[in-house]
């Protein structure tokens, strides 16, 4: 009898799409769905930098180098010069995504079964990596209560095993929005030193920071070759569909096998790198619009939220997502519900159940992840359906009723 393999039995499905059929049932029946529950900007993607792919002459659309356009590599360079990483061309591999970066990354630094810390809640597809490297995420808890600031130093050291080979973090953090201090990356820095790890560090949201400012892990001295920085043009220019990263360390031996990975899938999307390569001559000022737009959409959500009986949501320091405990139960159950079951002036939310973003069992259980990539008009009314959602579910779960009926 054929079987699916046991990596194929153990890929976790993703929290933030696995509800997608339910939403898609809900639109053929006329309603409108605001989808809070990913990461999808409705800001415009730059029209100089669709231009520059649109405009670009050529009469054979082939391989680039495996490790990037050298072109694209060396205006990266001026990038990250320009927010304070200093790093050559040669130390930069571009790939599909910062998803590939991640695996790439840990296929070069760990084996099959050894351990990776990261503090929970985390962006679920690492979990989704980590199986297709035949790895381990250990997850260290961090709580809403202390806006899910780092674990201490002693929870990392009592975490660490002979398996362990990496430590992961996302500054700032998806799914929480938080923003780790100069002093939080400091206290990495220490445990990657004294415990010999490499330090994976997913910078995907470095440009949109509120409160306090972006500490890298490659701004730190005397760790560089414990670093493998992740990076990625989906949200900084919202261009999600581009698939196109980066993998950035001074490793050299980090550098060498992750281009072995490269070389097997031969090059990273041509038109794409054409489309990021333009993106670092966009004016000075782009982030500045941007980041003060998903300020104000923040503060408009947090605000809403916190104002909604039995609702409990910190303020992000960065990227575009929040976590917030509600009045529930079970939050996989009221997010299929939300789609299933309620409608109020023919409009529903779409949410990420935040079960899915916690490694340790049974946590997150009342948390739901949102992601403030609509405008404000939108927003207030995805918090309205929210605000009714909540009170017509706390009314169904008193005087249970066939709405709940939902497996």
């Amino acid at each position: 009898m054929l079987q699916i393999s046991q990596r194929g039995q153990q890929m976790p499905p993703s929290p933030i799409r696995k509800l997608v059929p339910y939403a898609e049932a809900a639109k053929k029946k006329g309603m409108h769905v605001y989808h809070l529950n990913i990461g999808q900007p409705d800001i415009e993607t730059p029209a100089p930098i669709l231009d520059a792919v649109r405009h670009f002459n050529f009469t054979v659309l082939e391989y680039s180098h495996s490790a990037g356009n050298e072109s694209y590599r060396k205006k990266l360079v001026k990038y990250y010069q320009r927010v304070g990483i200093d790093v050559d061309y040669t130390q930069i591999l571009v790939t599909t995504g910062g998803s590939e970066a991640i695996l790439f990354g840990l296929m070069s630094c760990l084996d099959a079964g050894d351990e990776v810390i990261i503090p929970e809640p985390y962006y679920a597809n690492y979990n989704g990596f980590a199986v297709a490297a035949g790895i381990f995420v250990k997850p260290i808890t961090s709580y809403i209560e202390s806006g899910f600031a780092l674990p201490s130093m002693a929870a990392f050291e009592k975490a660490i095993t002979p398996k362990t080979k990496a430590i992961m973090i996302c500054n700032p953090n998806n799914p929480t929005g938080y923003l780790y201090s100069r002093d939080e990356m400091e206290t990495l820095k220490q445990i990657c030193l004294k415990n010999d790890l490499f330090l994976f560090a997913d910078e995907a949201y470095r440009e949109f920071c509120y409160e306090g400012t972006h500490t890298s892990a490659m701004h730190m001295s005397g760790v560089e070759d414990h670093v493998v920085l992740v990076d990625t043009i989906s949200k900084r220019y919202s261009a999600c569909g581009g698939r196109i990263g980066a993998l950035v360390t001074k490793n050299r031996e980090v550098l060498d096998t992750v281009l072995k990975f490269a070389q097997a899938r031969l090059s990273p999307p041509s038109f794409s790198q054409i489309l990021g390569e333009a993106a670092v001559d966009l004016p000075s000022n782009y982030f500045d619009t941007t980041k003060a737009e998903y300020k104000k959409r923040r503060d408009v959500m947090v605000a809403r939220l916190n104002a909604m009986d039995g609702v409990f949501c910190p303020k992000p320091g960065g990227a575009f997502y929040a976590i917030a405990r509600l009045p529930i139960d079970d939050a996989d159950h009221f997010c299929q519900w939300l789609l299933e079951s309620f409608s109020y002036q023919n409009q529903t939310v779409m949410l990420a159940p935040a079960s899915g973003f916690y490694g340790t069992e049974g946590l997150g259980k009342t948390q739901v992840r949102l992601a403030y990539v609509l405008n404000t008009e939108s927003l207030n009314k995805a918090m309205d359906c929210l605000e009714k959602a909540l009170l017509q579910y706390k009314s169904a779960k008193a005087s249970p009723s066939p709405l709940l009926a939902i497996h």
